[in-house]
């Protein structure tokens, strides 16, 4: 397994990218739209960001909310799997609590699959 992105809520994606690029330097290595959908999304890393093995931060800016008590927004921390469905069933086994069963991500095809921690936290499994 292999820590991929964490996802922080942003009320001005310009604002943001141009924090995490200007003032620390990281690099903007993909967007996307989903008007659809009403949100956006800019991941931010350093180097390649996963293509150098480097995990990455998943900027999403839900369209019309332009700001967040501290506490909503915080996210997901995603972890890279081989077979999400599989992963799903083995931490139900194990006691864990799946939280979104294991399909496509909306708007989209990618596999995924959410659980919860003990205190509630959010995590992304993306099948890849």
């Amino acid at each position: 397994m292999m820590i991929l992105h964490t996802m922080l809520r942003v009320g001005n994606m310009t604002r943001s990218i141009n924090f995490y690029t200007k003032v620390l330097g990281m690099n903007l290595l993909r967007s996307t739209e989903r008007p659809e959908q009403k949100y956006s999304l800019a991941f931010v890393g350093f180097g390649k960001g996963n293509m150098d093995g480097q995990s990455e931060i998943e900027l999403t800016y839900n369209h019309g909310v332009e700001n967040y008590q501290l506490g909503d927004a915080y996210g997901h921390i995603a972890i890279g799997v081989a077979d999400a469905y599989a992963a799903c069933e083995k931490i139900k086994a194990a006691g864990g609590n799946v939280t979104r069963e294991s399909g496509p991500v909306m708007g989209g095809d990618t596999i995924i699959a959410f659980v919860t921690d003990p205190d509630g936290y959010k995590i992304e499994l993306i099948q890849r």
